[in-house]
Parts: structure tokens; sequence; C-alpha cells
């Protein structure tokens, strides 16, 4: 029997996208930047899906739908900080030689993309829950 996937909000799916983008570029990158931008980057990459995660999980309902919603406006504010630093740290691993250009690029367009779906959901709860 087979098992039904659960479906996932969109800006997860992209987030975990860029993340596997990031760690196979990054994986090739010279030694020397593996325990600073490499890092940093890769960490980014996992935090803004944890952050993700943790804003899905919040459950805006009930008496308390005001704290909730605030509670997932934070999940949701850290991510878009961290989307925002991948995209400076993917700019300086460029302009280092520690990714090439297209890497660059990529990233880029998966951190905007990222952005993007976040912002549309961050407007889409404001309008959902009056805030």
């Amino acid at each position: 029997m087979e098992e039904k996937k659960k479906s996932e909000l969109t800006v997860i799916t992209k987030a975990k996208d860029l993340t596997n983008y990031v760690f196979t570029v990054t994986a090739k990158s010279p030694k020397h930047f593996r325990f600073s931008l490499v890092d940093r980057i890769n960490n980014l990459c996992l935090d803004v899906i944890e952050k993700l995660f943790c804003a899905n999980g919040v459950s805006v309902v009930g008496d308390k739908k005001a704290e909730a919603h605030e509670k997932r406006l934070k999940y949701q504010s850290e991510a878009m900080q961290a989307l925002d630093l991948i995209d400076y740290l993917a700019q300086l691993s460029f302009e280092q030689g520690c990714i090439l250009f297209k890497q660059f690029e990529q990233i880029g367009k998966g951190a905007v993309e990222c952005k993007r779906l976040l912002g549309a959901w961050i407007n889409s709860d404001k309008r959902r829950f009056g805030a």
C-alpha cells in the first residue's frame, strides 16, 4: 500500500532545493574556506529550513490567535534575515574565489525565490489574521 506524501509549503520545498544546491557546490570549495564561509552559508541554509518548519508548526487558532501570529511572524522574519545573509555570503564567496559566478547566480536566484514566496506567505498571514 502506497503512503500518501504530505503536501509541503512551496517555500519549504524551494528552501530545501536551495540547501541541496549550496551543499553540493560548497563541497568543492577550497579547503581554506571550509570552516568559515562554507560552514556559515551551509548553517544558514539549515537555519532557514528550521525557521520555516517552526513557523509552519505554529497553529494560529483559538483565543491566542494574535500571540500565535506574532510567534509565526518572528520565525518567518528570522528566515527572511537568514536568506538575506545567504545572498550576501554567496556574493562574498564568489568574490573570494570560493564558488564560481554561475553558482553565485544560482544561489542568488534560489534565495530570491525563497524570499518572494516567504514574503507572500507573510502577507497572506497578515491579511488572514488582520495584523
